[in-house]
């Protein structure tokens, strides 16, 4: 592992995907980050708890979607406390080094249900749907902020949910409170919007799962753990929207979801 501070080539770049059972997501987000010249090995939850495999040999993390452990009790939480009770010191230092990591979707879920995520004592959940249901479809969301993962992010994208329990609840009585606090903070990655860039202000489908301030993403207090519902790895390339023949019926080119994994590993890269 190179020192920080010091310039990597993208190729030495190691990108760590932790999956679990359940998991389904894994290799769509290898590829994303192998599509970009940097190395991802995928590695099952156990081998690292077992020692097997180190975190500080790679230079950021992705805990990718799915339904870890047959999100038996709800989303994410085993994984999430599998990760806490034997992971904590190890994650605890990755990320007091600077180093990146993302959640996506049932990942997020599991970071904070692991409360990697958003930290300052502040303690959410993610629960079900308002809809009663499993939502997958395209979603506009805006960008806030993000950290170091959407800096070349645009204002506004479209990026696909697929989950029954991507509800933020802030603690009752507390909701405002803690809102304000995670706005001052810059904690809020995105929220969904309208296809014109408007707040969802809570409406159905804009915000499909009902989300408490229509937040869709949300990052720790210094910017390099990021969670969020959407799957940027689903809009990776232009080919996977449903309009895509519209540009001319012309599949070349990336999509949104492709500038998360580029500021992420431009980040490690550069050591910004």
């Amino acid at each position: 592992m190179a020192d920080r501070g010091e310039t990597l080539r993208l190729e030495d770049v190691k990108v760590l995907i932790i999956r679990a059972p359940g998991t389904n997501c894994d290799a769509e987000t290898k590829d994303a980050v192998f599509d970009m010249g940097a190395r991802a090995d995928v590695v099952h939850l156990n081998r690292i708890i077992k020692g097997n495999i180190s975190l500080e040999d790679y230079h950021g993390i992705i805990l990718p979607g799915g339904f870890s452990f047959g999100d038996m009790v709800r989303s994410g939480v085993i994984l999430g406390k599998l990760l806490r009770y034997n992971l904590k010191k190890e994650f605890d230092e990755f990320i007091a080094e600077g180093n990146p990591v993302l959640g996506i979707c049932n990942g997020f879920q599991a970071l904070i249900e692991a409360d990697f995520l958003p930290g300052l004592d502040i303690s959410l959940a993610l629960g079900k749907n308002i809809s009663a249901r499993f939502e997958d479809r395209w979603c506009h969301i805006k960008r806030y902020r993000g950290g170091l993962f959407t800096r070349s992010v645009g204002e506004l994208v479209k990026i696909p949910v697929a989950n029954g329990e991507g509800r933020l609840i802030l603690p009752e009585g507390k909701e405002e409170k803690i809102y304000e606090e995670l706005g001052e903070n810059r904690q809020i990655a995105f929220k969904y919007a309208t296809g014109e860039g408007k707040p969802a202000m809570g409406s159905y489908p804009e915000n499909p799962s009902g989300s408490y301030g229509d937040i869709a993403g949300l990052t720790n207090n210094a910017g390099n753990v990021m969670g969020m519902m959407p799957h940027p790895e689903r809009a990776f390339y232009r080919y996977m929207y449903p309009d895509w023949t519209r540009d001319y019926g012309k599949p070349e080119g990336y999509g949104d979801g492709y500038y998360i994994f580029k500021d992420m590993l431009d980040y490690i890269v550069k050591k910004l």
